[in-house]
């Protein structure tokens, strides 16, 4: 057997032993990895589940690189053959690396977000955890990438000796890529900013021109606001630290609504106060903390009249405004329909002179 090996080709041999390398590694790494889900499935965490889910790609072909490296010195591949491996190594193992690593941040990110419970009620310190990981998740796979592919490209010889000859001409390459991507960079460095000076978070409420939503993505260089009628709205991340805008729970979630009603001036405004605080006691979106019926301004054909009631959130405000305000024009039509706007006029009775007669004057 053994001479029957030794007579054989030295690349079928070759073969072989790449194949059966493959084979091992692929083994090894099954074998492993449904030891994992095994030892998962009886487990109360889900991090051993989001490790198994990250790693299981990039971990077998790095067991395959592995192997591979370790049968090297044994095959017949000749000097062109030893050349044309070191290249492709060079090209993939740094690729392998990086994906491994990129492997294992998602790993920390998905973490991060279990233990970030955004759906219970008082979700600040949460989103503000979200959005943290969310920016600084995607800075560092963007680092990690951007080496790995200086890495790769650094091991084909023909492109590290183009970057010799080409780097006297580095500083005004890179003045001209500089001012090319002024507008990306500006947007990427104030991504970066915003990750740690906050002004929005992850299911933030906020205005913004004009529009009112939630932030629903936070992305390097963009924004996306997820609107009140699911259109969505993307905005460069430098607006939200150069332009003011209005972030409705930067501290807390909790917000005071107001109503507007243009009654008589006649209207009685006591009656209305008491009717308010019925309306608003006996709705559950009120949580109790204010409630106030004013006079705000008077204008010459109606009087505004402004009620003021406070809610947990934006949403539950505005559904707690507009059952107030229907609440209360249905109590002013059916019970003061006095309180409605009316238009007076002065009725001038003094009888005119019949055409033909003459005047009281020319009479007399």
């Amino acid at each position: 057997m053994e001479r029957l090996i030794a007579d054989l080709p030295g690349w079928v041999t070759s073969i072989a032993l790449i194949a059966a390398a493959i084979t091992v590694a692929l083994l090894v790494h099954r074998l492993a990895f449904s030891l994992g889900r095994r030892a998962a499935a009886h487990s109360k965490g889900q991090l051993d589940d989001i490790v198994i889910r990250r790693l299981y790609r990039p971990a077998r072909w790095l067991l395959v690189a592995i192997a591979l490296s370790f049968i090297q010195p044994g095959l017949d591949l000749g000097t062109s053959g030893t050349r044309a491996w070191a290249q492709a190594a060079g090209l993939l193992v740094p690729g392998l690396i990086g994906w491994m690593l990129v492997a294992l941040l998602g790993v920390i990110f998905d973490w991060v977000l279990l233990r970030a419970d955004v759906t219970v009620e008082n979700n600040l310190r949460a989103r503000r955890r979200r959005t943290r990981a969310s920016i600084l998740h995607r800075v560092i796979v963007f680092v990690v990438l951007s080496i790995t592919f200086c890495l790769m490209l650094m091991s084909i010889p023909s492109v590290r000796s183009i970057g010799v000859t080409l780097i006297a001409s580095a500083g005004l390459a890179a003045l001209a890529v500089g001012a090319a991507a002024q507008p990306a960079l500006k947007n990427l460095i104030a991504g970066i900013q915003m990750a740690f000076s906050e002004p929005i978070r992850l299911d933030d409420v906020v205005i913004v021109e004009g529009e009112w939503g939630r932030i629903e993505d936070i992305r390097l260089t963009y924004v996306v606001i997820r609107l009140w009628d699911e259109r969505r709205l993307v905005v460069p991340v430098s607006q939200f630290l150069e332009k003011p805008f209005q972030n409705w729970t930067r501290e807390t979630s909790q917000l005071l609504g107001s109503v507007f009603w243009y009654l008589d001036p006649a209207a009685d405004i006591p009656r209305l106060r008491a009717k308010l605080e019925e309306l608003v006691k006996a709705n559950p979106r009120w949580d109790g903390r204010f409630y106030n019926l004013q006079v705000t301004d008077t204008k010459p054909e109606a009087i505004e009249v402004r009620g003021l009631m406070t809610a947990k959130d934006a949403s539950t405000a505005f559904d707690l405004r507009c059952d107030i305000r229907e609440g209360l024009l249905a109590y002013i039509r059916s019970e003061m329909p006095e309180a409605l706007v009316r238009t007076r006029g002065l009725l001038d009775f003094t009888p005119r002179p019949e055409a033909g007669s003459p005047s009281p004057s020319a009479r007399s």
